[in-house]
């Protein structure tokens, strides 16, 4: 995986779950999600949170392939994202703004978490390249994001699909926006 500035950028495989703990610490990243958001019912996954989603997430992981990219400095693992082909992701089916726009095959690029000392500094957008570069060489053609548009108030609980600025600015397009606050952009990866 590429090397972009202070960053190294690796794929979450079973020898790096480590890591990814490490990175997400004893809450699971944001409130026991564990990357779990959007492959649960929401009552399965509030009632999943903590634990429960870590073993599940553990799981998914040693099954491979890997379900998205770890961003490390000199002093270890600092970022996170989810990337995997969008039928991973039962939720974003099911959900009324960000159901699928056609039948396209399309990855999806879905959760981000840093480091707070390691935010706005860059990070989101090297693992944007990242995840490009990877799902190009497994096939993909389209990779859809579904980031919270940054003109509106922002809050942790929201800003973790990223920003719709940053993707903006790493070749995304809005596809179709249902919802003010949270586009579906997409990015075609043949042409970028």
């Amino acid at each position: 995986m590429p090397n972009s500035g202070d960053y190294r950028v690796a794929l979450l495989t079973p020898a790096r779950w480590a890591d990814f703990e490490a990175l997400f610490g004893p809450n699971g990243a944001c409130g026991g999600c564990w990357c779990m958001w959007w492959r649960q019912t929401r009552k399965d996954f509030e009632a999943n949170q903590g634990d429960v989603n870590r073993r599940a997430y553990k799981a998914i992981v040693r099954a491979g392939p890997p379900p998205g990219l770890l961003a490390y400095d000199q002093g270890g693992p600092v970022g996170w994202c989810q990337l995997c082909p969008r039928a991973d992701l039962p939720v974003l089916a099911r959900s009324p703004l960000l159901k699928p726009l056609d039948e396209a095959p399309v990855w999806s690029l879905s959760c981000f978490y840093i480091r707070p000392k390691h935010r706005r500094r860059g990070l989101t957008g090297v693992l944007i390249e990242a995840a490009k570069d990877h799902a190009r060489r497994q096939g993909a053609t389209i990779l859809e994001a579904y980031p919270w548009d940054a003109q509106q108030k922002k809050s942790s609980s929201t800003i973790f699909t990223g920003a719709a600025s940053t993707f903006t600015r790493h070749g995304f397009a809005v596809a179709k926006r249902r919802a003010t606050r949270r586009p579906v952009m997409r990015c075609d990866l043949d042409a970028s």
